[in-house]
C-alpha cells in the first residue's frame, strides 16, 4: 500500500517556514512503514530541501498500527482470527462485508462457514430449515445467521442463493409458506370465483387452465377481464420463488406488475424462470401516456443496476424510470378497458 504525500508548496516555504518544518520533523518521526523522500529546489530556500513524497506501507498490519485506531485494530484481530479458522473461499466475503460477521460471535461466524460447505442444492429433501441436523446446530441457528449463510452460499455456487432463495435452493419446507390469491377468469372452472391457495398447492391448477397471468398486487383483481381457461394469481410480490415449478413450463404465461423500478425487477425474476413470459403495460409508452396524470415518485428504487432477465427494451425503460422524478405508475390506475385489451390480446381473443 502506497499513499502520496503532498509537497509543500513554494509559499509555504516562503511564508511559513516553521510549519514547513513541523510538517517536515513529523514524517521523519514516523517509525511505521517507510516514508520515501526526494529532493526539491524552491527558489525561497537557500538550497535543496528533502521533502517526503510517498508512504509506504509493507502488509495489512501496518496499515493498522498507522491508524492509531483501537476499534479498528479490534476488528482486525478479529478477522485474523476468522481467517485463521475457515475456508479461503470465505475470506474476501468477510472482509468485504464485515457487518456480517462483527456483531456475532467468533464461534456462531466459524460455524456458519462449516454448515454452507456441508449444504448443496435439495439437501433439505423437504424438510424445514430448523429440522436440518447439520454440523451439531441448533434449531435456531438458520434464523441467527441467515443472512450470512446465504452469501456464503452464494459464494460456493454463483449466486444462486440470492437468485431462488434459501428454502427453494435448498428444497425446503417454507415454515411461513405464502398464501396467493387464485382467482379463474372464467366461469366454472374452478368451484370458487376466488380463493387463497398454498404457493405448493398451485400446481393444481394445471389440470384446468392453459393460462396464467401473474399481477403483482390483489387491488387490481377487480380490473381483469373474463379469459376463458385462464387463472390469474395475485399478490406474490417479491415471493417468486414459485415461479420455477415445472408446472409452469407448460402454461402461458403473462406478468403484469406497477410500472417502476420494483415492477421490472419482479418481472426480471419471472423472466429468468420463464424465458416466454409476456409482459403487460410494463413498457415505457404506456408510462408516458399515463404519467402526467397517475405517476408518483418511487420512495426507495432498486439498486444494483438493471436486473438480468429484461429485455433491451425493459432495461432501457428501467434506466428511464431512475430519470424521472415520478418514476412510478401503480397498476391500479390504469383503466379497467386498457388492461382488458391487453389481455384479450395476449390471450389472441
Amino acid at each position: 500500500m502506497q499513499y502520496t504525500i503532498g509537497r509543500p508548496s513554494p509559499k509555504a516555504i516562503a511564508e511559513q517556514t516553521e510549519r514547513v518544518k513541523a510538517h517536515l520533523d513529523r514524517w521523519r518521526a514516523v517509525e511505521i512503514g517507510r516514508v520515501h523522500w526526494e529532493t526539491v529546489t524552491y527558489r525561497a530556500g537557500g538550497g535543496p530541501v528533502e521533502v517526503p513524497h510517498r508512504w509506504e506501507l509493507k502488509n495489512p498490519s501496518e496499515w493498522v498500527r498507522a491508524t492509531r485506531s483501537a476499534t479498528i485494530a479490534a476488528e482486525y484481530r478479529r478477522l485474523g482470527e476468522l481467517v485463521q479458522q475457515m475456508s479461503s473461499q470465505f475470506h474476501a466475503l468477510v472482509v468485504r462485508r464485515r457487518q456480517l460477521v462483527m456483531e456475532r460471535p467468533v464461534p456462531e461466524v466459524i460455524k456458519a462457514a462449516e454448515v454452507a460447505l456441508t449444504l448443496f442444492p435439495g439437501c433439505a429433501q423437504g424438510r424445514p430449515l430448523r429440522a436440518l441436523g447439520v454440523c451439531n446446530i441448533d434449531t435456531k441457528f438458520f434464523e441467527r445467521n441467515r443472512a450470512l449463510i446465504c452469501q456464503m452460499l452464494d459464494v460456493r455456487f454463483e449466486g444462486q442463493v440470492g437468485e431462488l432463495g434459501l428454502e427453494h435452493f435448498l428444497g425446503a419446507a417454507e415454515e411461513d409458506e405464502r398464501w396467493l390469491l387464485v382467482a379463474p377468469l372464467a366461469s366454472g372452472m374452478l368451484p370458487f370465483r376466488q380463493q387463497r391457495v398454498r404457493a405448493s398447492e398451485l400446481s393444481q391448477l394445471a389440470a384446468v387452465a392453459g393460462h396464467v397471468v401473474i399481477v403483482e398486487n390483489e387491488r387490481s383483481l377487480h380490473q381483469l377481464p373474463e379469459l376463458p381457461g385462464t387463472v390469474a394469481i395475485l399478490g406474490a410480490g417479491l415471493s417468486l420463488g414459485w415461479v420455477r415449478d415445472a408446472w409452469l413450463t407448460s402454461m402461458r404465461v403473462a406478468y403484469w406488475g406497477d410500472m417502476d423500478t420494483w415492477g421490472l425487477s419482479m418481472l426480471a425474476r419471472v423472466r429468468l424462470a420463464i424465458p416466454s413470459v409476456a409482459a403487460l403495460l410494463m413498457d415505457q409508452d404506456c408510462f408516458d401516456q399515463y404519467a402526467p396524470e397517475l405517476a408518483v415518485c418511487e420512495p426507495t428504487p432498486v439498486d444494483g443496476g438493471i436486473p438480468d432477465g429484461l429485455t433491451l427494451d425493459e432495461g432501457a425503460f428501467f434506466a428511464y424510470l431512475l430519470t424521472q422524478e415520478r418514476g412510478r405508475l401503480e397498476q391500479e390506475f390504469l383503466p379497467k378497458e386498457l388492461v382488458s385489451k391487453a389481455l384479450c390480446a395476449w390471450q389472441g381473443r
